[in-house]
């Protein structure tokens, strides 16, 4: 129940009632790649719920940050996960959160971010984080449940990621979760001249 506690403390922040299923976590984490050494980053990873297929997938290989805002939730996932650096901070200092690190970049970033909740602002200044965290080449992941896909705030966010990124491919719908949902692949983002927000 520590989801649920959570989300009545702060639903601004938690966003959802209960954590993603399994089904969801393998359609949201299918774009961290089974070779080489990437740099993977999930935001709001909340009680884990993509986290452990993250480490599945990276089987041991590259680096794995988890940037969780709700300290509670943080210090969970690091317990639990011993092998990913869990850092307790905003999504929007991404950079900062990769520079510490002395990286530059991250090559997949995973989002389980209550787009929804967010405001204008606050949605938009979190997507440029993003944006800023990727190379050319890089791959963000999102989702969204479909109950709420025609909703302002998450309109909104697909037309930003649409102005943000060459390309947003929509999965088919994940029926398995609760709610149903669906998933978002970015890929190519736009450097700030290109982007049209």
């Amino acid at each position: 129940m520590p989801f649920l506690l959570e989300f009545a403390r702060d639903p601004m922040t938690v966003g959802a009632v209960a954590p993603s299923g399994p089904a969801l976590a393998r359609v949201a984490t299918a774009t961290v790649p089974r070779t080489g050494s990437p740099v993977v980053v999930e935001l709001g990873p909340g009680t884990g719920a993509f986290t452990a297929v993250v480490q599945q997938r990276l089987d041991g290989r590259g680096r794995h940050i988890a940037v969780e805002l709700n300290a509670r939730f943080a210090q969970r996932l690091a317990a639990r996960y011993p092998a990913v650096d869990v850092v307790h901070a905003d999504a929007i200092a991404l950079s900062e959160v990769l520079a510490r690190r002395g990286l530059e970049y991250a090559d997949v970033v995973v989002s389980g971010l209550p787009w929804a909740a967010f405001g204008d602002g606050r949605q938009r200044d979190a997507l440029a984080a993003v944006v800023a965290a990727l190379p050319p080449d890089g791959v963000f992941t999102t989702f969204a449940y479909v109950h709420a896909r025609w909703a302002p705030p998450a309109r909104r966010l697909l037309r930003s990621m649409r102005s943000r990124f060459d390309e947003v491919v929509v999965s088919q719908t994940v029926w398995a979760n609760l709610p149903p949902a669906l998933v978002y692949y970015c890929r190519r983002p736009k450097t700030d001249g290109d982007a049209g927000v």
